[in-house]
């Protein structure tokens, strides 16, 4: 990706009052917020992609004795979420859960939250590789893939540059140099076109946004939007290292 043009005509973002940066994606206006999450604001949609939830008791399962309270940590973060905005939906935008029984290993009060969530709002699970059929007892709507404004919200990038693609499943992650030192950060990254959305989940984890894995899903260079505490960060390609 590091010899990408640039961009053709001017692309950025602008500060918003929650801390987050808003930014034109594909014609839509959108807010990338601190937490991770996205609103689309003509919508009034809440979008958030790879929660993993029970992923720490999926590893427990396999002997890796992790703290058991992610699914409670990133439904906090989530309803906090919820709360701060006046909306209509919420998107949870694939690998909602870590593996097909994770929905059976959840606690009752993480599937009331879940419950309750889907009692307020229109709730749209958008399946992905790790939760393919989709919740199996709890309420709402399992779809592949959402159109919204200009955009298409589905899990997975499609190959190739995707004008209004909306997509997570990457978890990008940014290294980010300044003052000869460096910080790794979970991210946004966009050219204005497409939008690939940083994991929500407590034990998501994040892949660099300069591994292969991102090679061709640009036309053009893109911008990097870390996350920080309460607010975002715009950071250039070129102050983006390696791991």
């Amino acid at each position: 990706m590091s010899a990408l043009p640039a961009a053709a005509a001017p692309y950025a973002f602008t500060a918003s009052p929650c801390g987050g940066l808003g930014m034109a994606l594909n014609g839509t206006a959108v807010t990338l917020r601190a937490s991770g999450a996205l609103w689309i604001e003509a919508a009034r949609m809440l979008v958030v992609a790879d929660l993993h939830l029970e992923k720490g008791s999926a590893y427990a399962a396999r002997g890796q004795m992790l703290p058991p309270y992610d699914t409670r940590e990133t439904l906090r973060r989530l309803q906090a979420e919820v709360a701060a905005a006046m909306l209509r939906t919420v998107v949870l935008l694939g690998d909602t859960f870590h593996d097909r029984r994770s929905e059976d290993r959840l606690a009752h009060d993480d599937a009331a939250a879940l419950r309750e969530l889907a009692g307020v709002t229109r709730l749209v699970w958008v399946v992905g590789n790790h939760d393919a059929d989709g919740p199996q007892g709890l309420p709402g709507e399992t779809l592949d893939e959402i159109a919204v404004e200009s955009l298409v919200l589905r899990h997975e990038p499609a190959p190739g540059p995707q004008a209004g693609e909306v997509a997570g499943h990457l978890h990008p992650c940014a290294r980010v140099a300044a003052a000869g030192a460096s910080v790794r950060r979970r991210c946004f990254v966009t050219d204005g076109a497409r939008l690939v959305v940083p994991a929500f989940g407590a034990y998501a984890g994040g892949l660099s946004i300069r591994d292969e894995a991102f090679a061709g899903l640009f036309a053009r260079a893109p911008l990097c939007a870390a996350l920080g505490a309460g607010r975002v960060r715009a950071v250039g390609w070129r102050s983006v290292r390696p791991d």
